[in-house]
């Protein structure tokens, strides 16, 4: 890649940033259970802090899609990476005091950031052409490589660094936002151009959603997202209860985000090769070898090799219903199309990161990934079926 190249420079930079925001993720991943554990009146509520961190980036999806589709993106992600700033502070404050609200609050607020920087990708097929499009995307959501070295790291390095523990996580996760900010000055992303009086504003979001395509592509990556935040959220809790120490749980968290964003180096290759429904066909049998892998056993190699399944599945689901996605709406239409797509995986995260906790203190890790397979099931089955529609349809002279 000729880093020369404008379009170039610009992907780099959203892949660094998404390296940075994602670590907050995974540093909320990571340890926002435990801490949640050490001040939470009851077990049930400790994954408050993680729930709380989807449901910011729930309720900010709509009104971020809308604003920079008026505003551009520079203003939101800007903004965005303000938020989170501001809320690892908050998190930090909360651990000191104490406080679960404060904890919660704090992740609310990085999870708020996460509602403007998942559109990361999207400015990166908005700055390249229709050529580099699928593997800009690719390359902008590799820049989670890092975040998996980095997000464990201040989560281990940060632990025992202040007392209460965690506390100097969330401060170093601070400055790392405050990174962002600087280098989110230099994005260049074209301005959305006025819509002139009576311009085509585009099909009704109704007319959008009947789409098979896009139905599948929401269908498959708020499945990839919602099964993927389930059982990671669960992962530390579950790997405490069976004896694990931090470190393995980290390391764990480390593979799992590996699996996740490494294979966004080949991904938009593998789809460009082979069609974007066998990519995603591919994430729903990987996540479905998650599921076995979770019941070989409760040591750290079982942990590890499910978790590291799990990472590359909702690679293949989420880049693979991205791309599928960016086939079904205009450019007047993208800000309501891409908002109801990321909202709806974004409520179905929080859902499954509410449950996590619950589920495992119910059922334990075992039973709660068995009880994943119908609804993979589900996925597989409008896979197909959209695929034997565009078969027909290439057939029908």
């Amino acid at each position: 890649m000729n880093f020369g190249q404008p379009m170039h420079r610009q992907v780099l930079l959203l892949s660094t940033t998404q390296a940075l925001f994602q670590t907050g993720p995974v540093l909320v991943m990571t340890i926002g259970g435990l801490a949640g554990a050490m001040i939470a009146p009851r077990p049930e509520l400790a994954t408050a802090p993680v729930a709380a961190m989807m449901l910011g980036t729930t309720l900010g999806t709509v009104p971020a899609s809308i604003w920079m589709a008026r505003a551009g993106r520079r203003p939101g992600f800007i903004f965005g990476a303000l938020s989170g700033m501001t809320g690892a502070l908050a998190a930090a404050a909360g651990i000191w005091a104490g406080s679960l609200l404060l904890l919660s609050l704090g992740t609310f607020l990085i999870g708020l950031y996460q509602s403007f920087a998942q559109f990361y990708r999207f400015a990166a097929s908005e700055v390249a052409d229709v050529a580099f499009r699928p593997r800009a995307i690719s390359l902008v959501m590799a820049g989670g490589v890092a975040a998996a070295f980095l997000g464990p790291a201040l989560a281990r390095t940060g632990g025992p660094l202040l007392t209460p523990a965690y506390t100097g996580s969330f401060l170093m996760l601070a400055l790392v936002s405050l990174i962002a900010v600087v280098l989110l000055f230099g994005l260049r992303v074209p301005r959305p151009a006025p819509r002139a009086e009576g311009a085509d504003g585009g099909r009704p979001l109704l007319a959008i959603l009947r789409q098979p395509a896009y139905a599948v592509a929401l269908f498959g990556a708020a499945t990839g997202g919602g099964v993927m935040i389930l059982a990671m959220t669960a992962t530390p809790l579950a790997m405490t209860h069976h004896q694990h120490h931090l470190s393995d749980t980290a390391l764990v968290i480390q593979l799992h985000v590996l699996g996740m964003f490494l294979p966004s180096f080949f991904t938009g290759s593998l789809i460009a090769r082979f069609g974007v429904l066998r990519i995603m066909a591919s994430g729903v049998a990987l996540l479905a070898g998650h599921v076995l892998l979770s019941l070989s056993g409760t040591g750290f190699a079982s942990f590890a090799s499910a978790l590291v399944l799990l990472g590359i599945g909702w690679n293949f689901l989420y880049i693979g219903g991205t791309a599928l996605l960016t086939e079904t709406y205009s450019e007047a239409e993208k800000g309501r199309a891409q908002a109801m797509n990321d909202l709806t995986i974004f409520a179905t995260s929080l859902i499954c990161a509410l449950g996590a906790g619950v589920l495992h203190q119910l059922f334990g890790w075992q039973m709660l990934n068995l009880m994943l397979l119908p609804w993979l099931g589900l996925v597989a089955a409008a896979l197909l079926w959209l695929a034997s529609r565009r078969r027909l349809a290439s057939e029908t002279p």
